[in-house]
């Protein structure tokens, strides 16, 4: 391992990833069963970017935002999930410093993404239950285009302060992570300088980007619980509740993971229990998010037999 001295202390060139808690004989079960779901989150996302893209019935304001949240879930599983099978088939993996940075950066980047997406979709189905005849002009093309916009300004902006404030930290002797990514709270600990900023930051900006939109979220499906109890007929109620069940089912996997994480009491396999947590939201949440949305959505199921019966030369 290279190490640069500067003065008393040194920085690493590389960090060595420990990767998941598995014993050796079960590498082999891991490898492929891992494969199996990135392959499965690459392929199933990249359907439902292509459905949308060629079914016109789908070019409205909540499929426009499933689409950027299907491009963004593909590109948070490969942020980590390669590195991690590679591990999985090695004693262990070496990440360069700033392949360590890089990665720390896209992940911060991709899992902020991630939820301010799922707040435009339940701000979408606010719209269109609560305010359903005003729904095309209050979610216009343009608006939608710039909140997605504004999102991705807001991520980027989060990423790049937590990884330009890591990047000022030195570390001196301990470069082994006890994790299958760069995580930034495995990386903050190894550092032997003072994190009270990069903690502050943390807080601040996890507020801002995981707890605001996931209050506004709650907020959402509060009006829409009361417009639905409003609702006189049992059929225009389970109409609106299937228009966002499967949102609610994607935030539930989503936050249930962040809140088992962060915000749970810590037990004696914090960091056991901390990866276990990553992969849920890394790997399993993006795998189940295509399902979600083709099984229990009629209008996805609709554009895949019709895009099926256009490939095989059938008609339903």
């Amino acid at each position: 391992m290279a190490l640069i001295m500067r003065s008393n202390q040194s920085t690493v060139s590389e960090f060595l990833l420990l990767g998941l808690p598995i014993r050796p004989e079960q590498w082999g079960i891991f490898f492929t069963l891992f494969l199996v779901m990135y392959l499965t989150t690459v392929l199933g996302n990249l359907l439902i970017i292509l459905l949308i893209r060629l079914d016109s019935h789908l070019h409205t304001p909540m499929y426009f935002f499933l689409s950027h949240l299907a491009f963004t879930d593909i590109s948070f599983s490969s942020v980590t999930v390669p590195k991690m099978l590679t591990k999985v088939q090695m004693q262990y993996i070496a990440i360069t410093y700033e392949g360590c940075i890089a990665q720390t950066y896209f992940f911060i980047f991709f899992a902020d993404l991630d939820s301010f997406l799922i707040t435009l979709m339940a701000y979408d189905r606010y719209v269109a239950i609560c305010h359903p005849l005003r729904y095309t002009t209050i979610m216009s093309q343009s608006l939608c285009a710039m909140l997605v916009a504004v999102s991705w300004v807001i991520a980027s902006t989060c990423a790049l302060l937590h990884t330009l404030l890591l990047a000022q930290l030195s570390f001196c002797a301990d470069y082994t992570v006890p994790h299958f990514f760069c995580d930034l709270g495995a990386l903050l600990k190894l550092s032997c300088s003072d994190t009270s900023i990069n903690q502050l930051v943390i807080f601040t900006a996890g507020l801002a980007a995981i707890m605001l939109p996931f209050l506004c979220i709650l907020i959402s499906y509060g009006c829409i619980g009361f417009t639905i109890l409003q609702v006189p007929s049992t059929k225009g109620i389970c109409k609106a509740l299937s228009t966002c069940s499967s949102h609610i089912s994607v935030v539930a996997l989503y936050y249930g993971a962040i809140i088992g994480l962060y915000f749970l009491p810590p037990s004696n396999s914090t960091n056991d229990k901390n990866i276990i947590a990553s992969v849920l939201y890394t790997v399993i949440t993006p795998m189940l998010n295509p399902f979600i949305y083709s099984l229990r959505n009629k209008d996805m199921k609709g554009a895949f037999r019709k895009l099926w019966s256009r490939k095989t030369g059938f008609s339903n």
